[in-house]
C-alpha cells in the first residue's frame, strides 16, 4: 500500500501528477473488492503492487533537485517526512483497532504483536514468521495482516535514501541520475530473479520479505529517471494506448492464482506502462484527474488501513453479507475520511517542533507509548474486555503449554498429543478449577515448530522427556490426535508403548480420546460460534456443516480399524469415544440446537468440548 500521497505537491507543483492519485484510487478499491469477496475480484490484491510501482516513483520525484545543505540535512529531512506522513494515522488506527479487537477475541495477542511490529514497520517479518507456523491464527482474522506492505516500504525507505544520496542523485551532480539508474537496475534484477525464483519454493518469502519485492518499487523508480534522462522512453510510451494498458491489468486480475508469478510481473510492467501512456485531453485522462476519484486516492492511506480493521472485526462479529456491506463501506469512508482530514492532513503539514531531531523523537515516542499500550492489552489486561460468551473465556490458546497447580500432593492430569489434544483445554481448565486435581496440557510439542517428520515423535515422546521426573502414582495420561495420525499403526502404537512401558511402574491411568469428525468446506469456524452480537440470523450457512457417519467411517477405515487394534493388545488403556458423544444420531453435524461444536474443520470450540465434560469427569480422580 502506497504511503506516499502527494509527496512533494507543495515544493514541486509543477511535478505534480493528479492522475497519479487516480491510479491510486483504482488499486485500492480493487483492493477493498478483493478483501470483501475475493470471488468477484480474484487479483485485486495485485492493487498492492500498482501501489509499490507509484510510490518508487513518487518518493524519486520527490527527491529529485529537493535541496540539501549535506547527507545529515537530507537524511533527517526525509525521515522527518516520514514520520509526520506515517506515523499519526497509524497510531491512532492501530490503538483503536487493537482495542475493539479485544472486545471480541480473548487471544487477540497475534494481531496485537502484528499491531506493535507495524508500528515500527517490521509486521511483513512478522507475518512472514507466523505463515511458517501451522497453528498461526487465519491471515484474515488478524486485524493488522494487510500492514506487511507497509512494512516492505518502510524497509525499502531505509535502503533507499542511501541509495538517491551515495550516488549523486540526491547532491544533483552531473551523473547522479545515470549512476542511480545503474545501480537501481542491477537491485532490480537481482531482487527479481530472487522473487521469481523463491516463490514456488517459499510463497511467504517471496510475499512478504522487501528484498524479494525491492524490484516492484525500483521499477517505479527507474521509470521516473528514464522520463527525466530519456525523454524517448516516454514518448514511446504514449503511444501505448493507456486504455489498453488499463484493460490488461483489470483482465490479469482474474487469472488463476497459480499464475501470480506472471499476473504480479506483468501488473508492474503494465502500470509503468500506464503511468507512461496517460496523456493529458484523453478521455480516460479526465476520468483519471477527476475530482472525486482523485480524492479516493488522496485518502488511500487511510482507505487501506482502516478497510482491512473493518472487514476484519466484521468476520470476528457479524461477518460480512449483502445486507451488511453498505454499512461496512459507510463505516470504512466514514474512518478514512475523519482520519484524513482531522489527523493526517493536519499533523502532515504542521511544525511538530523547530528541531528534525526533536521531531524524530516526538514520533518514536508516540510509537513506544502505543506499543506499551498494545502490550498491556495482550497481558495483564488479556480477556478483561471480552464481550463475548463464557465458553470464549474458557479457549485456551490450544497449541501452547498450560498448567494449572492446585496442590503439588494431588494427582496431576496430562493432556499430550496435537492440538486435537488441546481442543480439549476448555473442559479440562473447567474441571481442574474444582481444584481436584493439577493440569497438564501439553499439546504440538510444546507449540514448538517441527518438521512434518517428527510430528508424531514429538506429540508423544516430547512431554515424556519433559515430564518424566514430575509423574507419580495416581496421575493421568490423556492422548489426542487428529484422525491421520493414526493411519501407520506400526508408527504411533510403538511411541505410545514406549511411553506406557516408562511409566507403567508409577501407577498411572492412560486414557486414549478418539479422534473428532472432520467437515470439509466449512468457514473457518472462530466466527461462527453464536453471540449476543452475532446472531444465529448473521451466521453464514457455509459455517454449518454435515455429513453421513457411515461415509466418514469408510473414509477412516484404516486409522479406526488401527486404534481397536491397539485397544485390544493394551486393555489397561482407557478408551473414550469422543466420536459417538459429539455424533449421537446418523447424521454428524458441527453444530447443535445451542452453538457451534466446531471452530474448524476438526478443532472444537469450548462449547463443543464442554459436551464432553461428563464422560471425562468419570475417569478423573477425586480428591
Amino acid at each position: 500500500m502506497s504511503i506516499d500521497i502527494k509527496e512533494n505537491k507543495s515544493s514541486t507543483k509543477s511535478r505534480y501528477r493528479p492522475e497519479i492519485d487516480g491510479l491510486r484510487a483504482f488499486a485500492v478499491v480493487a483492493v477493498i473488492i478483493n478483501h470483501f469477496n475475493k470471488e468477484i475480484l480474484p487479483g485485486g490484491y495485485l492493487g498492492v503492487d500498482i501501489f509499490f510501482v507509484i510510490s518508487g516513483f513518487v518518493i524519486t520525484s520527490s527527491l529529485y533537485q529537493r535541496p540539501s545543505k549535506d547527507f545529515k540535512d537530507f537524511i533527517s529531512g526525509f525521515y522527518e517526512r516520514r514520520i509526520k506522513r506515517l506515523v499519526p494515522a497509524l497510531s491512532i488506527f492501530i490503538l483503536v483497532t487493537s482495542i475493539t479487537i479485544s472486545l471480541f477475541n480473548i487471544h487477540a495477542n497475534k494481531s496485537l504483536f502484528t499491531g506493535i511490529a507495524a508500528l515500527f514497520g517490521i509486521s511483513n517479518l512478522h507475518l512472514f514468521n507466523l505463515s511458517a507456523d501451522y497453528f498461526a491464527q487465519p491471515m484474515k482474522l488478524n486485524v493488522f495482516t494487510h500492514t506487511w506492505s507497509l512494512g516492505v516500504e518502510e524497509q525499502f525507505y531505509i535502503l533507499f535514501p542511501f541509495l538517491i544520496w551515495f550516488s549523486g542523485f540526491g547532491r544533483q551532480t552531473k551523473n547522479g541520475s545515470i549512476n542511480l539508474f545503474f545501480i537501481v537496475a542491477i537491485l532490480t534484477i537481482t531482487s527479481l530473479i530472487g522473487f521469481i525464483y523463491m516463490y514456488p519454493i517459499n510463497q511467504p518469502a517471496a510475499y512478504f520479505l522487501m528484498p524479494l519485492r525491492f524490484w516492484e518499487m525500483a521499477s517505479g523508480c527507474l521509470l521516473f529517471i528514464s522520463f527525466q534522462e530519456k525523454k524517448f522512453i516516454k514518448k514511446n510510451l504514449e503511444k501505448i494506448p493507456s486504455f489498453i494498458a488499463l484493460v490488461l491489468i483489470i483482465l490479469i486480475m482474474y487469472l488463476p492464482a497459480s499464475l501470480a508469478v506472471i499476473s504480479t510481473i506483468s501488473t508492474v510492467l503494465l502500470s509503468c506502462a500506464f503511468i507512461g501512456s496517460l496523456k493529458k485531453n484523453t478521455g480516460l485522462y479526465y476520468v483519471f484527474t477527476n475530482k472525486r476519484i482523485v480524492y479516493i486516492g488522496l485518502i488511500s492511506y487511510s482507505l487501506y488501513l482502516w478497510h482491512w480493521g473493518v472487514l476484519s472485526i466484521s468476520r470476528w462479529t457479524i461477518g460480512i453479507h449483502w445486507w451488511s456491506i453498505p454499512f461496512q463501506i459507510a463505516l470504512i469512508f466514514g474512518l478514512s475520511v475523519s482520519s484524513y482530514k482531522f489527523i493526517e492532513s493536519p499533523l502532515r503539514g504542521s511544525s511538530w517542533h523547530g528541531k528534525r531531531w526533536k521531531t524524530l523523537v516526538i514520533g518514536v515516542g508516540v510509537l513506544i507509548t502505543i506499543s506499551m499500550n498494545l502490550v498491556m492489552l495482550a497481558k495483564p489486561l488479556k480477556g478483561k474486555l471480552l464481550v463475548g460468551s463464557k465458553y470464549n473465556r474458557w479457549n485456551l490458546n490450544f497449541f501452547r503449554e498450560t498448567k494449572i497447580i492446585n496442590n503439588q500432593n494431588l494427582p496431576t492430569v496430562y493432556l499430550i498429543g496435537d492440538s486435537h489434544a488441546g481442543h480439549y483445554g476448555a473442559v479440562m481448565t473447567h474441571l481442574a478449577e474444582k481444584k481436584e486435581f493439577n493440569f497438564i496440557m501439553h499439546p504440538h510439542a510444546d507449540g514448538l515448530k517441527v518438521q512434518s517428520q517428527n510430528y508424531r515423535e514429538e506429540f508423544v515422546l516430547a512431554p515424556l522427556r519433559k515430564y518424566k521426573n514430575s509423574f507419580k502414582k495416581g496421575d493421568v495420561i490423556i492422548f489426542a490426535g487428529h484422525v491421520e495420525r493414526y493411519r501407520n499403526h506400526e508408527d504411533w502404537t510403538k511411541l505410545y508403548i514406549e511411553f506406557m512401558k516408562q511409566t507403567e511402574q508409577l501407577g498411572i491411568k492412560y486414557i486414549l480420546i478418539s479422534p473428532t469428525p472432520t467437515f470439509k468446506g466449512v468457514k473457518d469456524g472462530y466466527t461462527c460460534q453464536e453471540e449476543w452480537y452475532r446472531p444465529s440470523w448473521a451466521i453464514s450457512n457455509r459455517c454449518y456443516g454435515q455429513f453421513k457417519k457411515n461415509d466418514w467411517f469408510l473414509a477412516n477405515n484404516v486409522q479406526i480399524k488401527n486404534i481397536e487394534k491397539f485397544l485390544l493388545s493394551n486393555p489397561k488403556v482407557f478408551y473414550i469415544d469422543a466420536f459417538s458423544i459429539l455424533c449421537p444420531e446418523n447424521y454428524c453435524r458441527n453444530y447443535d440446537q445451542r452453538s457451534f461444536l466446531f471452530k474448524d474443520v476438526s478443532h472444537l470450540t469450548s462449547y463443543g468440548s464442554m459436551q464432553l465434560k461428563e464422560t471425562i469427569e468419570t475417569f478423573i480422580p477425586s480428591k
